[in-house]
């Protein structure tokens, strides 16, 4: 293999560029995701062309995804989870609707086909988990209110997108049959059950007898991870539902924080490569034919969502400050979006430029939602001292 195409100097590449854009991107108090995303663009095949072939690394960025759903499982008790996800049931079905017939209506304004119209409306339904996450301060996410109902809302998108990603496969594959759904629908109580025996009657027990041999435990957790995030694939469900169900299970242990904080490096760096795939993914001929639509979606969503979100959950009981950071916070398009119209694009669905306008619709609203959560909220990186929290 020719050395500009080896993985190791993809990875050489990509770290010394993070690390150069990484403090440009903190000094200018924007999301490091950010920088991640125009490194991509810089160095991949429609820019310098340094990372010739991205493919070779987005397999390795999924996992990111699986160990972000992971931690996140391991924050949530499973009664407060319940609890939240049944007052949030018909907050997020009520602004995925909405989101839904926003993008259909630009589409349609466009000139796109009636297909097309529908996958961009289904696109706008989701907001990013993984900045949604990133931009949540540590003592938010795991004491206060605020992170409660944004993580149910963000794993009832998750549950919409899944569900979505099912039906496209349906479209393209006549193989699929209501066999496969019925299995979908039956895998989540027989995953949250085959978890629960096992953490109770095995996996619980080895973390108690071994929980000072820190590296065993680092181990553990990540088998146990990969473990449940196979399982799901097999029942016909995401890795990432797998991994968060993975989580979850962990949630009442002891040292499930320990575990959540020993495994931060990890999910952090896979995180990395899957934004860089983002950047590196993106065509910059299509830009000029997509800009003028992929602008529209995506100021449409930034004003809509934290409006959206806010009135919605106000009419559920919360607090209009609280109601409004939350709508901020969830006011982009989501990676879970970029997943449906790759499939899209690969099942002939869409064309390459619906493909597209939808990346660069993403893309902007994870700058400029970013920016806006930095500005205004409590993050890690916060544009002020006072709103800055770890």
């Amino acid at each position: 293999m020719e050395h500009n195409q080896s993985i190791i100097y993809i990875i050489f590449l990509i770290f010394t560029g993070t690390a150069i854009l990484s403090t440009i991107a903190l000094f200018t108090r924007q999301s490091l995701l950010v920088a991640y995303i125009v490194l991509g663009a810089i160095l991949g095949p429609w820019g310098f062309g340094l990372v010739k072939d991205a493919r070779l690394i987005q397999q390795t960025g999924d996992i990111g995804i699986i160990f972000l759903l992971f931690l996140l499982g391991l924050h949530l008790h499973p009664q407060d989870l319940l609890h939240s996800l049944r007052k949030m049931s018909w907050v997020t079905v009520g602004s995925s609707s909405f989101f839904l017939l926003i993008g259909f209506i630009v589409g349609y304004y466009f000139g796109f086909t009636w297909m097309e119209c529908g996958i961009i409306g289904v696109t706008m339904m989701f907001s990013s988990t993984i900045i949604g996450l990133k931009l949540l301060p540590t003592t938010i996410l795991h004491h206060q209110h605020t992170g409660e109902l944004m993580i149910s809302i963000l794993l009832l998108q998750d549950l919409i997108a899944i569900v979505t990603l099912f039906i496209l496969e349906a479209m393209h594959d006549r193989a699929f049959s209501t066999n496969h759904l019925g299995l979908m629908i039956c895998a989540f109580p027989i995953l949250f059950i085959i978890a629960y025996i096992f953490e109770r009657y095995l996996l619980g027990k080895l973390l108690l007898k071994f929980d000072k041999i820190h590296e065993y435990i680092f181990i553990l957790s990540i088998g146990w991870c990969l473990c449940m995030a196979e399982l799901a694939h097999k029942f016909g469900l995401s890795e990432e539902i797998g991994a968060f169900i993975a989580g979850v299970a962990l949630a009442t242990h002891p040292i499930s924080l320990y575990i959540a904080e020993s495994l931060k490096p990890l999910r952090d760096f896979f995180l990395v490569m899957f934004f860089f795939t983002i950047g590196a993914g993106f065509n910059l001929s299509f830009l000029p034919a997509v800009a003028l639509p992929a602008f529209t979606l995506a100021i449409l969503m930034l004003i809509f969502k934290p409006l959206t979100f806010g009135w919605l959950l106000q009419k559920a009981g919360e607090t209009k400050p609280v109601s409004f950071e939350i709508g901020v916070r969830l006011g982009q398009i989501s990676e879970f979006s970029l997943l449906v119209i790759f499939l899209a694009a690969e099942t002939h669905l869409v064309s390459e430029t619906t493909n597209y306008m939808i990346e660069a619709a993403t893309i902007i609203t994870f700058f400029v939602s970013s920016y806006w959560v930095v500005l205004r909220y409590p993050t890690p990186i916060a544009a002020s001292d006072r709103l800055r929290r770890d």
